[in-house]
């Protein structure tokens, strides 16, 4: 959704309860991840596993050394991968790029001049393929920076400037 930022690799590796946070390593023993979940139907180290990619948790520690918290960029978009068919029906002239399917009115990229339809193509001068290229992008922004946002809207192309926002905390219902 507009505040969600999920990053993880998928792994066979079994994740017993009890050893999320440990390494992730590849045959030649080089860090890959932290273990972090499993989606299991029987509760136990058999389904999917999933890890926070290493360069993702060095971010995250690097953050808290700094700052003592994580503060990732966030725009305010509803993103979804721009398929071939909405480039032929609304006749695009890119290929590549993420549709915008929603936006935060109040939010940076809705007060940037961002609108439900554009095709984000670029961030940062960083091109964008695809939702996850997009999220890890603007979360790699510095909150309360301007940025500029490459957009198709129709036949035009934009460049929005837009104050990046700090990606609001997940509320959690207890």
């Amino acid at each position: 959704g507009l505040s969600t930022y999920e990053n993880f690799i998928q792994t066979d590796a079994a994740i017993n309860p009890g050893n999320s946070g440990g390494a992730l390593v590849d045959a030649d023993g080089r860090l890959v991840g932290i273990n972090t979940a499993i989606y299991s139907q029987s509760g136990g180290s058999l389904g999917i596993g999933f890890a926070i990619p290493a360069d993702t948790a060095r971010q995250v520690m690097e953050g808290l050394v700094r700052d003592g918290r994580v503060a990732r960029g966030w725009i305010g978009v509803e993103p979804q991968e721009l398929t071939p068919e909405f480039v032929e029906s609304f006749k695009l002239p890119v290929r590549e790029g993420v549709l915008v399917t929603g936006v935060l009115a109040d939010g940076p990229a809705g007060q940037g001049g961002m609108r439900p339809g554009d095709v984000v193509v670029a961030v940062a001068g960083k091109p964008v393929a695809s939702t996850r290229q997009l999220l890890n992008a603007v979360a790699g922004l510095k909150p309360g920076e301007p940025a500029a946002v490459k957009v198709q809207r129709g036949t035009q192309a934009l460049e929005l400037q837009l104050v990046v926002g700090l990606r609001p905390t997940r509320q959690v219902s207890r």
